[in-house]
C-alpha cells in the first residue's frame, strides 16, 4: 500500500546534516537493522548494516505521520 502523502516528502527541502553527530538508536536485531538518528530537529533512518550510507530525512510532522501509519498497520504486509 502506498501512503498518498509521500510524494510530498520528495517536496519538502530539507537541509544537509552532518549525520556524524546524530544520535543513533537501534530498535533491536528483529527490527530489520533500522537506526533512528535525530539531529538538528529532524529525524534521519538508516540501515544499520550500511552505516555510510543514504540515510531518509523527515521532519518532526513526517517521522509523527509515518509512527501514527505503522502503529494503525498501515505499513503491515496482510
Amino acid at each position: 500500500m502506498v501512503n498518498s502523502g509521500a510524494g510530498r516528502l520528495a517536496d519538502c527541502a530539507k537541509p544537509e546534516l552532518d549525520l556524524a553527530n546524530a544520535t543513533w538508536q537501534s530498535g533491536g536485531w528483529s527490527a530489520g537493522g533500522v537506526q533512528v538518528g535525530f539531529i538538528e530537529g529532524f529525524v534521519a533512518m538508516r540501515d544499520r548494516r550500511l552505516p555510510e550510507g543514504q540515510a531518509l530525512i523527515f521532519t518532526p510532522e513526517e517521522w509523527r505521520a509515518f509512527l501514527v501509519g505503522a502503529q494503525e498497520g498501515e505499513f503491515d504486509l496482510t
